[in-house]
């Protein structure tokens, strides 16, 4: 009998499908984000750009992205790390300072491309439903479209992913949306009643008055506690009266130059003396990757020292009995 050789093995016949990496960590929505991404085909591959906004335990990122075969490309980003040059010193992950990323980077993004004056947005922040598409004439050029990308964030009323979204919008970009998710938002109880929305509250969240009021009673309270809490506020010299002015003056400095500053890079010469490195003030010790002989060498030396333990100690013994 001759060679058959089997087209249809058995893993041609299973079911199972592996997830997407990013879907087995839990780090991506993939039916959202599909939804985000795609493209009428008659658009020619023009690119369909997303708000991303991201917090971590120390800053909010936001970034204007564009997805490609190859993958995401960002073509602009402002981090709330920044927000130190424009007079904002603590709080770099609430409310109000989610909603100052959100301003500066869309500032950043209409500037870099020469849309800063045609886009101004609005002017001081009042919490009012701002649409930049409304206030367009249809012989003007259009403004920039990006749609809002929350990630995984649950979708809560007063959430800070939508502080960005809205400092977006105050900004100049045309992010669609509605006011259903903001601080101040009521909806109607029964049929027929019109949902009611605060604006005041709102703009008391982007102004940080939550903050003040909460930093006014701590201190009132215990003012331990409050030395502990707000330490960076107060080594920046910021009182609870200071902090509605503080991002009132951030809005303004954003405004007039959103550019990014890069760091300056530090003058230093590092010399590295094996594992050591010497960076003209300091010695750090640098962990080395061992090679396959290193490690097999590592591993004999310690099988005859613990050896030699062994001996010795058996020795020892039987100069006892003895």
């Amino acid at each position: 009998m001759g060679f058959i050789k089997v087209v249809k093995n058995k893993a041609y016949y299973k079911r199972f499908q592996v997830k997407k990496r990013r879907r087995r960590e839990g780090k991506t929505d993939f039916a959202a984000r599909t939804a985000m991404v795609k493209q009428d085909k008659n658009k020619y591959n023009a690119p369909r750009y997303r708000l991303v906004v991201r917090h971590t335990n120390t800053k909010v990122v936001c970034q204007i992205t564009y997805a490609t075969i190859a993958g995401d490309k960002v073509l602009c980003q402002a981090l709330s790390t920044e927000l130190p040059n424009y007079g904002i010193k603590a709080g770099l992950t609430n409310f109000a300072a989610t909603y100052a990323t959100g301003l500066l980077v869309a500032r950043r993004l209409l500037k870099q491309l020469g849309l800063e004056d045609s886009f101004e947005g609005v002017e001081e922040a009042d919490g009012e439903e701002f649409h930049v598409e409304e206030e367009v004439d249809d012989d003007e050029r259009r403004p920039f479209k990006a749609v809002l990308d929350i990630g995984l964030v649950r979708t809560t009323v007063g959430a800070k992913v939508f502080a960005a979204m809205k400092g977006a919008a105050d900004g100049g970009l045309h992010v669609p949306h509605n006011c259903k998710r903001f601080p101040g938002y009521v909806p109607a109880e029964e049929k027929g009643q019109e949902p009611e929305f605060n604006a005041e509250a709102l703009a008391a969240r982007i102004y940080g008055e939550h903050v003040a009021e909460y930093m006014e009673s701590m201190q009132e309270e215990d003012e331990q506690k409050y030395e502990a809490h707000f330490a960076k506020y107060i080594a920046a010299g910021i009182g609870h009266d200071d902090v509605e002015d503080m991002y009132k003056n951030a809005h303004k400095a954003i405004r007039e130059n959103p550019e990014f500053k890069p760091k300056t890079k530090k003058d230093i010469k590092i010399t590295r003396k094996g594992n050591k490195i010497f960076d003209g003030k300091n010695t750090y010790v640098r962990n080395i990757k061992k090679t396959k002989s290193e490690r097999f060498a590592t591993v004999a030396t310690k099988i005859q020292n613990h050896a030699k333990r062994v001996l010795a100690s058996m020795e020892a013994e039987e100069e006892e009995e003895e």
